[in-house]
């Protein structure tokens, strides 16, 4: 097996696809079929190993692109979590991963496709602007009002770079979910107007943001693109903080009454020769 990464004919042929703004995100979960696996030489399982270090190597010096390695618990053996710009890229790297250690090795436990996306629910710099005129009493115009509104114009802009354009923290503990909102009678999210869906959200974000500092969540968009409409990426240094801060949630309104989660999966992220260590025991 050659040791150099796969180069698809289509990431040569095909124009770049890249969405108008933001992320392609792929989260990827494995188990390793071991019965294949030992059946290899040891020559071809290190040849292996070696070809997965460089094709995951190769592709984080791409612009724009990282890519977070997981040893997983329970419910899958590796985990890796995809951001990238091109999706054909994304694509070419997800059939090179599931192929790098031989066939029927890597067997898919759990695939998420999403995309990095801004909120709707962000304040708008005229309800702001209301706001701080009503509790400040700073009319608009005043010196001291567009003193505060250049204050919330750049914290906005940097919110939704952030969200657009994140940079993935190197913590010690990884969750990921799925989820979306609920269409049941009585409980359905979308017969709700924007003012009621904005005031219910302002709530759940303020529990999340005592969580700041703790807790870094990245919720990537779905719909149209997976069977759920949202993915929630949540990193900490400590595990209970994931723990406290997806019950804590619960209690929310959000959570409580529109809100249906698909299975949870958690894992460490660490690089590659750690991860087989541990799971291929080499």
């Amino acid at each position: 097996m050659s040791t150099e990464p796969i180069v698809h004919e289509q990431q040569i042929t095909a124009k770049p696809l890249r969405p108008q703004e933001g992320l392609g995100v792929l989260h990827l979960f494995y188990r390793i079929n071991l019965a294949v696996w030992r059946e290899k030489s040891s020559d071809d399982r290190a040849i292996a190993l070696d070809y997965l270090e460089t094709l995951i190597a190769t592709a984080r010096q791409q612009p724009q692109t990282q890519i977070v390695t997981l040893a997983m618990f329970a419910r899958a053996d590796l985990g890796f979590m995809v951001l990238t710009p091109d999706l054909h890229d994304l694509n070419a790297l997800e059939k090179s991963i599931a192929s790098s250690l031989g066939p029927d090795v890597l067997e898919p436990e759990f695939t998420y496709l999403s995309m990095t996306e801004k909120s709707e629910y962000t304040q708008k710099e005229e309800d702001y602007a209301q706001e701080i005129e009503k509790s400040e009493g700073l009319a608009r115009g005043s010196a001291e009002a567009e003193a505060k509104l250049a204050v919330f114009r750049e914290r906005i802009r940097h919110y939704t770079h952030d969200r657009l354009y994140p940079v993935l923290p190197e913590w010690e503990y990884f969750c990921f979910y799925p989820m979306s909102k609920k269409r049941a009678p009585g409980q359905n999210w979308y017969a709700l107007n924007h003012a009621q869906r904005r005031e219910l959200m302002g709530g759940h974000m303020r529990v999340g943001r005592t969580y700041a500092g703790r807790v870094r969540q990245l919720v990537t968009g779905s719909t149209g693109l997976d069977d759920w409409e949202w993915g929630v990426t949540l990193f900490a240094h400590d595990p209970y903080e994931i723990k406290a801060i997806v019950y804590e949630m619960r209690f929310d309104e959000v959570s409580n009454n529109y809100s249906e989660f698909g299975p949870f999966f958690n894992g460490l992220p660490l690089p590659l020769p750690e991860i087989y260590r541990r799971v291929l025991l080499v």
